[in-house]
């Protein structure tokens, strides 16, 4: 793809969102900015929230995990289902009830001052790392693709791809990201459904026929019972699932503020239970994909790449797979980066607003200007957070960063459950 497409491309997708962003954020105040005013459809949130937990690095990663692990994913795919029911059921009704709008106050009326702050550390930690990561990310691509081509600073780059999440998400915030996520999910399905469209076409099969072509190969295995030390053992894989999604949906800010959106309990744990079924479906999906990637490189000689997760960028920016894909696969990488972003720089911004400077303690005309100036001070520390990223420029070493800011929800765990108990 020229970089002339390419631009045009990622141009005309963030015209798109910056015109949500300013149509949904018409009237909005700061009770828009962190609960969307407690008004969100509650089908919009579960449709977006599927962007937001599948980020660019699953996007990426999962269709190359087919090639060494078959479908082993979905047995922990399979927890997820008992972690969001957990989550519907036992934690949102207490969010509701306490009516909250940072999770992590709730720590102060049961534990007092320091294990509230200690508790929201923790996330604004886990999430600047998290978030930070998945842009590096992104930026990187962008840099390749196009502005390397034209001699732009990556710097300038990383700026540029934080600007743009600031844009249409400063006045609006989450009453806003409904509408963006859910946008940017259904660039990320349609991305998906287009590959597996073209590879279909080009193998000259019909819908069954890539079904029992998927179901025969190699790569469909799921189940995994026989030895109880194996990293893919269905249990371990199964209650793995269910207590990730307790800890990184239920006791995420960033996770549970567009569902603390709803307009009442209900309309929530409807939205959950209905987005954590549509979420299995999707991820099947990813896995298909990734077996049809594997069988259609052997069909053309492809050699496939030392590292798996370079296998779908390959195929489809290199051109094998046709224009189309080429465009969509872009457009779904981005989608998936940014609806993880764009709500992480939303709860962070939250978060610091409450649970650090008690804003709805201070005085009404002075709220927005404390949250606008919080905003663009997330901004420019995920910038900066980037920015070291680059510098160290070691996969393997930020990589072990993202794992171990992954570890501060084991706490968050701790505490909310001793609060609840």
């Amino acid at each position: 793809m020229s970089p002339f497409l390419f631009v045009g491309v990622v141009l005309s997708y963030f015209i798109l969102l910056v015109i949500i962003g300013r149509i949904t954020s018409r009237g909005a105040d700061n009770q828009s900015f962190f609960i969307g005013n407690r008004n969100s459809k509650w089908y919009l949130v579960a449709f977006g929230m599927i962007g937001t937990s599948l980020s660019g690095v699953t996007f990426i990663s999962v269709p190359g995990w087919v090639g060494t692990s078959q479908f082993a994913y979905m047995q922990m795919v399979l927890g997820y289902l008992l972690g969001y029911f957990v989550v519907a059921t036992v934690l949102m009704p207490l969010y509701y009830k306490l009516n909250l709008t940072s999770i992590y106050s709730y720590l102060e009326e049961r534990f007092g001052f320091w294990s509230y702050k200690t508790g929201a550390f923790y996330f604004l930690l886990s999430r600047t790392i998290g978030a930070a990561f998945r842009l590096y990310l992104v930026a990187n691509v962008l840099q390749l693709a196009i502005f390397d081509a034209w001699g732009v600073s990556y710097y300038v780059t990383v700026a540029i791809t934080i600007l743009l999440i600031w844009i249409y998400t400063n006045k609006g915030g989450i009453k806003t990201i409904v509408w963006t996520d859910a946008l940017q999910t259904l660039f990320m399905l349609t991305a998906v459904g287009v590959t597996i469209a073209v590879i279909a076409d080009r193998l000259q099969l019909d819908g069954a026929q890539v079904v029992n072509l998927i179901e025969k190969s190699e790569y469909s295995r799921i189940f995994y019972f026989e030895d109880w030390r194996a990293s893919n053992y269905f249990w371990k894989q199964f209650l793995s699932g269910a207590f990730i999604t307790i800890v990184m949906t239920g006791l995420d800010q960033d996770m549970m503020q567009k569902n603390l959106s709803c307009k009442n309990i209900k309309e929530a744990q409807t939205n959950m239970f209905s987005f954590s079924i549509v979420l299995v479906i999707v991820n099947l999906f990813f896995l298909s994909l990734g077996a049809l990637l594997f069988i259609y490189a052997a069909e053309i000689d492809f050699v496939i790449p030392d590292k798996l997760d370079n296998l779908f960028p390959q195929l489809a920016v290199e051109n094998h797979l046709g224009i189309s894909v080429s465009v969509f696969f872009l457009l779904g990488l981005i989608a998936a980066a940014y609806s993880s972003a764009d709500s992480a720089l939303t709860a962070l911004t939250t978060s610091f607003c409450v649970d650090f400077l008690s804003i709805e303690k201070r005085e009404k005309r002075k709220q927005k200007p404390i949250r606008q100036a919080v905003h663009v001070g997330m901004s420019v520390v995920l910038y900066l957070v980037i920015v070291v990223f680059s510098f160290i420029s070691d996969d393997s070493v930020i990589s072990s960063l993202f794992k171990a800011a992954g570890y501060t929800y084991g706490p968050l765990l701790g505490l909310i459950a001793a609060a609840y108990s």
